[in-house]
C-alpha cells in the first residue's frame, strides 16, 4: 500500500489531513515537526511526503534540504503544504527541492490530484 508521510505540527489539522489521506486509500505515517519528519522518512521510506512549512524544531524548508541531500530520501516526492501564497514563497519551495506545493486551505479534490500526480 502507498505510504504518505504527513509532516504537520498542528494536531487538529494533522488529524483532518490524516483522515483525508486515508480516505483516499493511502497509509499515513505521522511526524510532528521537520526533524521528526526527516528521521521518519529515513526509517520508513514513504512513497510521498506532505510537508508543512512553519514548524517548531525544524521548518519544512530545512527538512526538505536535508531530505534532498540524503541518498536514501533524495528521490521521494515532496508536496509542500503551505499557507504562504506569494509567488516568491511558492518558488522557494521548488528551489529547496519540493516537487510541487499546495496552498492552504485546499480541498480534498485538490489534495488528491496533487498526490496522484506525484506518485503515479
Amino acid at each position: 500500500m502507498t505510504k504518505i508521510l504527513l509532516v504537520e505540527d498542528h494536531p487538529e489539522l494533522r488529524e483532518v489531513l490524516q483522515r483525508q489521506i486515508e480516505w483516499l486509500g493511502f497509509t499515513t505515517i505521522i511526524a510532528k515537526n521537520g526533524k521528526e519528519g526527516v528521521d521518519t522518512a529515513v526509517a520508513e521510506k514513504p512513497d510521498l511526503i506532505l510537508m508543512n512549512s512553519m514548524m517548531p524544531e525544524m521548518n519544512g524548508w530545512e527538512a526538505t534540504k536535508i531530505l534532498r541531500s540524503n541518498p536514501q530520501t533524495k528521490n521521494i516526492p515532496i508536496l509542500a503544504a503551505t499557507a504562504m501564497f506569494r509567488p516568491a514563497d511558492l518558488r522557494a519551495w521548488l528551489d529547496v527541492g519540493c516537487n510541487d506545493y499546495i496552498v492552504k486551505p485546499f480541498t480534498l479534490d485538490e489534495l488528491s490530484r496533487k498526490i496522484r500526480a506525484l506518485i503515479w
